[in-house]
């Protein structure tokens, strides 16, 4: 079922070029809808988002049904005392990790006296995506929304589809009460992004969007950045476990089919330098796959886009991860510091037999909204830095103008820019003729 590969014969390079996945092509039709409901949301404003709504999602409502209401916010509470104290283990362990992660002001004094430094301010309003109708991720909500709090944004107002008859997961909204959300709208896909680009009378534009959604959201965001910010363009979810001959065959595919059932285009791959482990896992692989519920979906995703890879040693094995720089990176290993430095590119890395990546999803406290499709190799998960605008602070001393006027005066006049150099002679404390 899993396509096997060998890089000790055929190299890093070639596993990788096999393996690699840019970002999917987008069919022109696919461009043209997305293209049409952003301009009719742009122009016709709420109008357009309900006949968006209706048409797509089955909901048929006026403006005053987008909002969720009150009432809609206490029935979230009785979501049961086990899923309730989950979403708070999770939220407060987000949090706790944000806290830490959180981008400083910081000063200098230089020589002459002087200051240098940065401010960091929150963006004022936040638009979160949360995908729905047939699923629902409170997870999603707690690893996106909790960030843009502790951040310090005053305004998150969260977006997702709704079901036929309206309704929102009462677990996703108890978990935006839980993070901090100030308001919601059942409201989904590329509509949802154009309202919250562009401002309509019931839902204002936000500063920044972020979240992930179906190939229609991916690429609304894609075409309304530069007149709001987003966080990524994210694909279809991948992990790579980089596992040695210590590792348990079931557990490696307990790890690879977790990732494989969320949808045909997922991707699970095996990386292992331990030739009798390959056998192993393909054969946990069938016996567990046969007892998934969504064993159509995770096995279309293995047959598709899974492999298990035979490298020569775990360096190499590194090297090819390297390569795909995967948006989960398992370190299945008996010693996971020993080969962490040598990892340059991954959106998340999981250290050790007992860290599943599941625990990533949900519990560990790093957000889940993470690079994919290559893009690990410039761009980071989701973080309070996502959430923040940081200006430089500049604040010279008369010294230390007097001193820098050297270089301004050579600087300008290579550029050519003589008002540029004449706001600083005129400044310039010996030359003026002044004494105050």
């Amino acid at each position: 079922m899993i396509r096997r590969l060998d890089a000790r014969s055929s190299g890093v390079d070639a596993v990788v070029r096999q393996l690699q996945r840019g970002p999917e092509a987008v069919k022109p039709e696919v461009h043209r809808a997305v293209d049409a409901i952003l301009a009719a949301v742009r122009e016709r404003g709420d109008a357009a988002l309900l006949e968006y709504t209706g048409r797509l999602d089955g909901y048929h409502c006026d403006a005053s049904r987008l909002a969720i209401t009150e009432a809609e916010w206490r029935a979230a509470e009785s979501i049961g005392d086990e899923t309730r104290a989950a979403l708070a283990y999770a939220a407060a362990r987000i949090e706790r990790y944000h806290k830490e992660a959180a981008p400083r002001a910081w000063r200098m004094t230089d020589e002459h006296g002087s200051v240098l430094g940065q401010d960091v301010r929150p963006l004022d309003r936040v638009g979160i995506y949360i995908p729905g109708g047939r699923a629902a991720y409170p997870s999603t909500v707690l690893m996106t929304a909790v960030p843009a709090r502790v951040a310090g944004v005053r305004e998150i107002v969260l977006v997702t589809p709704p079901a036929r008859d309206g309704s929102v997961s009462p677990a996703v909204l108890a978990a935006a009460r839980m993070a901090g959300v100030t308001e919601a709208y059942r409201v989904g896909g590329a509509q949802a992004i154009a309202a919250l680009a562009y401002g309509t009378a019931t839902i204002r534009r936000a500063d920044k969007i972020v979240g992930p959604g179906n190939i229609f959201v991916a690429l609304a965001k894609r075409k309304v950045f530069g007149l709001v910010g987003i966080d990524m363009v994210a694909g279809p979810s991948e992990v790579v476990v980089l596992a040695d001959r210590s590792a348990a065959a079931s557990w490696v595919a307990a790890d690879l089919l977790a990732q494989a059932e969320h949808d045909p285009m997922a991707r699970s791959i095996l990386i292992t330098d331990a030739a009798p482990l390959i056998d192993a896992v393909a054969a946990a692989v069938d016996g567990q796959l046969a007892r998934l519920p969504r064993r159509d979906i995770a096995g279309a995703s293995l047959t598709s886009n899974g492999a298990l890879v035979l490298a020569q040693d775990l360096w190499q094995a590194v090297e090819i991860a390297n390569g795909l720089a995967p948006e989960h990176l398992e370190l299945h290993v008996s010693d996971p510091d020993r080969l962490l430095p040598a990892v340059r590119h991954a959106g998340a890395i999981f250290l050790g037999r007992y860290t599943p990546e599941v625990v990533g999803d949900y519990v560990a406290g790093p957000s889940h909204v993470l690079p994919t499709a290559g893009t690990a190799r410039f761009s980071s998960p989701l973080g309070t830095e996502d959430f923040v605008k940081r200006s430089s602070v500049i604040g010279y001393s008369e010294r230390g103008l007097a001193a820098a006027l050297p270089a301004i005066r050579a600087l300008t006049r290579a550029e050519g820019l003589d008002a540029h150099g004449a706001a600083a002679e005129i400044r310039a404390p010996l030359e003026r003729g002044e004494n105050g």
